[in-house]
């Protein structure tokens, strides 16, 4: 089982696996409800939209898939990266959601036309991880060349933040697609998370969680270090968070 997502509700989970499918499970009891079958080899990531009826999943295969929770049904396939899909994150209510893959790019796309609106980040390494969230308003996250799409839904005063596998933790202005900062830490980049508008966080392969103010990353905060193993996520939790490692 590679990820592990519940609905808002708390009703649902949806597990992705290696094995290629997706399954879509009775929160309070285990039983399994759907199969969600059409990736080709690995399923990397899942998650529910903030309706908690419908799933969002990327592979090995390139491929980024929105499924239907109740009847198992695939109703969009979003297609362009040139390798492995590593994770996703969706903004707002979903109506854009984004991906990032082992191709070094972020991309953003549309879920009613089922379009690609741009590609965010070019990073020329895998991108591991990707978080979206509300930037704090002292933040200069710069102009868009171009003025965006009216298929662009909710995507200004956000940041993205990127997870790399060549050390660098990136800050990106969603809508203008210009970098706001950029982290370099002891290993690859894993997963980041926002804690809130200011402070984010991210994991690296050799044990380290960061924790870094957004409108100064030239030190951060704090380094927490438990063990060597790598930090495979991190979840915001009450007033804190949690990680788990490959250990």
């Amino acid at each position: 089982i590679t990820c592990l997502d519940v609905s808002s509700g708390g009703g649902l989970g949806v597990s992705t696996s290696t094995d290629g499918t997706m399954k879509i499970w009775q929160a309070a009891n285990g039983e399994i409800r759907r199969l969600l079958e059409g990736h080709v080899y690995d399923v990397n990531c899942c998650r529910f939209f903030p309706s908690g009826l419908v799933v969002l999943s990327g592979g090995m295969d390139a491929q980024l898939k929105i499924w239907s929770a109740e009847d198992a049904s695939c109703v969009v396939t979003f297609k362009g990266h040139k390798g492995g899909i590593l994770d996703t994150a969706i903004v707002d209510r979903g109506r854009n959601v984004l991906s990032c893959s082992r191709d070094g790019t972020a991309r953003l796309w549309d879920c009613g036309k089922s379009a690609c609106l741009g590609v965010i980040a070019d990073c020329g390494s895998p991108v591991n991880g990707i978080a979206v969230g509300a930037a704090d308003n002292s933040l200069n996250l710069g102009t868009p060349e171009k003025a965006p799409s009216e298929r662009e839904v909710g995507t200004e005063g956000k940041i993205l933040l990127l997870a790399r596998e060549d050390k660098k933790l990136q800050g990106v202005g969603l809508q203008s697609r210009q970098p706001v900062f950029f982290f370099i830490g002891s290993d690859a980049f894993n997963c980041c998370t926002f804690l809130s508008s200011t402070y984010i966080l991210a994991g690296t392969q050799d044990g380290n969680i960061y924790q870094l103010d957004v409108r100064n990353t030239n030190a951060p905060i704090q380094v927490i270090h438990r063990s060597g193993a790598p930090v495979l996520s991190l979840l915001p939790y009450r007033d804190g968070f949690i990680a788990s490692q490959g250990n």
